[in-house]
């Protein structure tokens, strides 16, 4: 829904923002971009995620956003890339961020029940993007939904910045930095920083 394009260029002031989350140790999909650049600590992935912030219900819904806006194709897409991890885990450590996607959430069912009866995940994947669309698009914007547009491009932009900061999405862009084995990577410009903390903060991401 979103498309998978994103300059290259952006990826780098975006991994600065994923970072933080790279040694988190519950990760059962998400890895870092960047987490083969120096030492790593061995590590057995759990099996299955457990939820910091969400509770089950709410993170099943995450996880089909997430999959809804970078879909699979060709090339695994954010579900594979294990996002709705990421966002979780970025949503736990800002409180800030704690009230619009719980109360993004909400609406959204509550959105969802008053125009077709179910909450948002009873509903078939044709209703969902259909649902969804008004929320995406400014050429379908109507009003009354501007709580769920603020939810949508909120859950957009961390899709992306946990989808471009993952391996998977970064491989997808056939960055330069990376090459298929992870164990090490000599083309990557920033050795002496791994975790690109000299670059800039990542600007907000068009919302189309």
């Amino acid at each position: 829904m979103a498309g998978q394009s994103i300059e290259r260029r952006e990826v780098l002031r975006i991994l600065a923002v994923a970072s933080a989350a790279a040694t988190f140790p519950g990760f059962s999909k998400w890895s870092f971009a960047c987490g083969h650049i120096g030492k790593k600590l061995a590590q057995i992935k759990p099996a299955v995620y457990q939820p910091l912030f969400f509770t089950s219900p709410e993170y099943a819904t995450i996880e089909r956003l997430t999959d809804i806006i970078i879909p699979a194709d060709d090339t695994p897409g954010a579900r594979e890339a294990g996002v709705a991890e990421f966002i979780d885990l970025m949503v736990s450590r800002d409180s800030n961020l704690q009230p619009d996607f719980r109360n993004g959430l909400r609406w959204l069912d509550m959105h969802s029940k008053k125009t077709s009866g179910q909450p948002f995940m009873k509903l078939n994947p044709g209703q969902q993007t259909a649902l969804l669309e008004p929320l995406a698009y400014k050429n379908k914007f109507r009003p009354g939904e501007e709580a769920g547009r603020k939810f949508f491009a909120r859950v957009r932009e961390y899709t992306m910045l946990g989808f471009y900061t993952s391996e998977i999405g970064l491989k997808e862009l056939d960055f330069p930095g990376l090459i298929h084995s992870y164990a090490v990577s000599p083309s990557c410009p920033h050795k002496d920083d791994p975790e690109h903390r000299h670059l800039p903060p990542a600007p907000a991401l068009s919302k189309s």
